[in-house]
């Protein structure tokens, strides 16, 4: 059973930054491939950026140049930066991991995922 714990989500204003956090339990995070997913009221979850085991990343057209995914296998965490925030990136986002090898084009499924922690509320005032 693999715990995801998240954090850093908030109030920010259009144009700024924000940093969330996913740490992990157990002791092969470095062998689980993260992803970050967001889903606002009513809609599918969705696909924001992953990160595999091996470090191969991989964005939604949206988040890409504007958002970078990270991880730190010492911290057990997976850290998606945000820049560039705009209105409509408000939403809940979520962190969830598959400690199975999957492929880096599976990753943007949401049901790929063994996972998922508890969502935190990104909220961006324009």
């Amino acid at each position: 059973q693999v715990q995801l714990v998240v954090s850093g989500g908030g109030l920010v204003q259009a144009g700024g930054s924000l940093r969330l956090s996913c740490a992990a339990s157990g002791r092969t995070f470095s062998s689980y491939s993260m992803g970050w997913f967001r889903q606002a009221p009513g809609k599918e979850r969705e696909f924001v950026a992953a990160i595999r085991w091996s470090g191969g990343r991989t964005y939604s057209p949206d988040s890409v140049g504007r958002f970078t995914i990270s991880r730190d296998n010492v911290k057990n965490t997976v850290y998606l930066q945000m820049n560039s925030l705009k209105p409509e990136d408000t939403t809940v986002y979520y962190c969830a991991a598959v400690v199975r090898d999957v492929s880096i084009a599976t990753l943007s499924t949401a049901r790929t995922y063994d996972y998922w922690g508890r969502g935190t509320q990104v909220t961006v005032s324009s």
